[in-house]
């Protein structure tokens, strides 16, 4: 279900709004075209619907590596026409040229485009291919400026809240898996709950998926007129997700050290009983001060971190106090480690 949603959300319908009123005008203005182009103006919705993309820049982007792709194709068949007649070794001949071209750099979607095109002049254009080709790229290019003008136009997107949503649900999740292994720490082991146990790869792709959506925003900003009435520090998104993006390696490990600890028989480390509840208290405040990012103040902010500052330098207190055991690794002290760099990476502003 949550892709049949996501099908029908609100950009996407945007989005096939204006691909629809692209094609529609495309085909609109396509018979006034000079010339042999005039013949062929359903290439125009095509060229049209190829360069509506979800961002400004990426709909300039689209439909000029689409035209630079159909332009090479054409040359192609060009070639191959002037030697031969359209048979079954030119196609072949066309198409494997065709893909091999593909392979330059930074053609993008247009690389598809260029066995299209040559196969199309080759087989369709039949004994007029000048004129074949002259309408196809004329129209093709017409769709794809009508394309670009509409997206650029009308409600060009700006992927700014998704971005905005996805920090703060991912700051929400790093800091209840930190609440959670702290809960975990004064259970009765093997804990009831260990559903803790099994995020860690869960983490790791909310933390990509953060990354494309600030990426995205960042993309939907270029070259796009509304982003002067809806101003947003995207650098500083970028710098508040590779602080999550630190984060979430650090709770990875914890995860696993932790884990590993519980459940496993052969591992050379141990939590000491006396550890146990400095230690979660220490991470159920940073996972406290994590949460807090998503919405409280500055000045809340700060007395969480002075609180989960304290519960670390008590955990430390109490890790200083217990004796040694030359046989057995204590893995309280990778953990705290990890809370300390954790909460190095996410100091407040003073």
């Amino acid at each position: 279900m949550a892709g049949v949603s996501e099908a029908f959300s609100g950009h996407r319908l945007q989005l096939a709004a204006k691909a629809g009123l692209a094609a529609g005008l495309a085909f609109l203005v396509a018979p006034l075209m000079p010339g042999a182009a005039a013949e062929y103006p359903y290439y125009a919705p095509l060229g049209a619907l190829v360069s509506m993309y979800h961002n400004v820049a990426g709909s300039v982007r689209q439909g000029l590596q689409t035209l630079v792709g159909l332009a090479m194709g054409i040359g192609l068949a060009f070639l191959l026409v002037n030697f031969s007649d359209p048979s079954p070794l030119t196609v072949a001949i066309v198409m494997g040229l065709g893909v091999l071209l593909g392979g330059l750099p930074r053609l993008g979607t247009g690389r598809d485009w260029i066995p299209t095109a040559a196969l199309l002049v080759l087989l369709v254009g039949g004994s007029n291919p000048d004129d074949f080709s002259f309408g196809y790229l004329i129209q093709m290019g017409v769709g794809v400026a009508v394309g670009i003008a509409v997206n650029f136009l009308i409600f060009p997107p700006l992927h700014f809240n998704a971005a905005a949503a996805s920090l703060g649900e991912l700051r929400l999740a790093l800091g209840r898996q930190l609440t959670d292994m702290g809960a975990a720490l004064k259970e009765k082991w093997p804990p009831e709950h260990e559903d803790w146990s099994r995020r860690s790869e869960d983490l790791a792709a909310a933390a990509r998926t953060v990354r494309h959506l600030v990426q995205e925003a960042d993309a939907s900003r270029r070259a796009n007129p509304r982003r002067r009435l809806h101003p947003r520090d995207v650098d500083l998104d970028y710098r508040n997700l590779r602080v999550l993006e630190r984060v979430t390696f650090h709770i990875q490990d914890m995860t696993e050290v932790l884990s590993d600890v519980i459940w496993e028989d052969d591992v050379p480390y141990f939590v000491p009983f006396q550890d146990s509840g400095p230690l979660a208290d220490a991470m159920t405040a940073t996972g406290e001060l994590l949460s807090s990012f998503n919405g409280e103040d500055v000045a809340v902010q700060r007395e969480l971190f002075t609180a989960a500052e304290k519960a670390l330098v008590a955990c430390k207190a109490a890790n200083a106090e217990r004796k040694p055991d030359e046989t057995e690794v204590a893995a309280s002290e990778s953990i705290l480690l990890s809370l300390h760099r954790i909460l190095r990476a996410v100091r407040p502003a003073s």
